[in-house]
């Protein structure tokens, strides 16, 4: 399984959020079909979809959409695709057990 944190950005606020998740492992060719399926979910128009988005998800597990990538006009200045990692574990810590004097 895996989630997909969508969100929709104005004046550097947050307006709308949802996390979308799929069962199954995530594939990058998943992502056409993906989209629109959280665009109807969060009732915002969906985006036109560029190569340099899709690399964008693949390398770092984030696409920004921005209001310009819509044939629509929409109220936000940005829409944030990021895929949402499961912690599985312990959370290492970088000093462990160790914490330097100041």
């Amino acid at each position: 399984m895996y989630k997909i944190w969508a969100k929709t950005i104005r004046n550097e606020r947050i307006t709308k959020s949802h996390i979308y998740k799929h069962e199954g492992k995530f594939d990058i060719r998943d992502f056409e079909s993906m989209l629109p399926k959280i665009c109807e979910e969060m009732d915002v128009p969906t985006p036109v979809i560029l190569v340099s988005h899709i690399r964008n998800f693949d390398n770092f597990g984030i696409a920004r959409f921005l209001a310009s990538d819509f044939v629509e006009d929409v109220p936000f200045d940005f829409f944030t695709l990021e895929y949402v990692k499961e912690q599985t574990g312990r959370i290492k810590h970088l000093y462990k057990e160790y914490l330097p004097v100041d």
